[in-house]
């Protein structure tokens, strides 16, 4: 008996270091977040056209998706969306979310890849509330254009429902996601608001915003700020 009580204190007395591990990580991924989206952002000419950003109804941000190899299938990473409040009152809590599958174009012997979508409509925000969905068969996916967009380029883009961008070895692109899904970490997120709660409820609802999470909505409001 006396044995039994001291594996099941010692089992309890795991759990502290592992939860408070757990949240080190994701608050950590929260934090490479909004650094890959401000270092990407901040590269004039190069970046997000502004008047895309602006466009858009939420901002998925997944930092150093994949390692390794040219063409790299059957991988994914892990980030955060952010969608905007209402009459784009800004950038709302995050919630986090898994990528994999799908194969992604990378630079010969690239060793990690920052992936950016940009949700521009309420039809791909719908798409991205799924328990999970598959980028181009759930939800239509373009290249983003880049820097001086012609208006051709911006018209062509806007008719899909997700543009798509990804940093590697410091270039910076368009690129397509097809085949990609997207789903909702629900462990994540039950680490980061103490409790279990979906995405949709995080993303459509007035859900306070984790103190680790007000660096990537600083760069979100920074470079596409409240009433854009």
């Amino acid at each position: 008996m006396k044995r039994t009580v001291t594996v099941v204190l010692a089992s309890m007395c795991l759990c502290v270091p592992l939860a408070a591990q757990d949240k080190e990580k994701i608050d950590q991924r929260l934090a490479e977040a909004g650094k890959a989206f401000g270092e990407i952002m901040a590269v004039r000419d190069k970046n997000i056209p502004g008047d895309i950003l602006d466009k858009a109804e939420c901002v998925v941000i997944i930092p150093g998706m994949v390692k390794g190899g040219f063409i790299v299938g059957g991988q994914g990473g892990r980030g955060a969306v952010s969608c905007r409040g209402p009459n784009k009152s800004g950038w709302g809590a995050p919630a986090m979310l898994e990528m994999g599958g799908g194969s992604v174009g990378l630079q010969i012997g690239a060793s990690s890849t920052d992936v950016v979508m940009l949700v521009m409509n309420k039809a791909g925000m719908d798409s991205l509330l799924k328990d999970k969905f598959t980028i181009g068969a759930d939800a239509s996916v373009a290249a983003g254009p880049v820097g001086r967009a012609t208006t051709a380029e911006t018209d062509a883009a806007l008719k899909a429902k997700i543009l798509s961008y990804s940093r590697s070895k410091g270039a910076f692109g368009g690129v397509a996601l097809k085949g990609t899904t997207l789903k909702q970490d629900n462990d994540a997120n039950k680490v980061l608001y103490g409790k279990e709660v979906d995405a949709k409820n995080i993303l459509d609802g007035p859900t306070p915003t984790p103190a680790s999470a007000k660096p990537m909505l600083q760069a979100l409001n920074q470079y596409s700020p409240a009433g854009k």
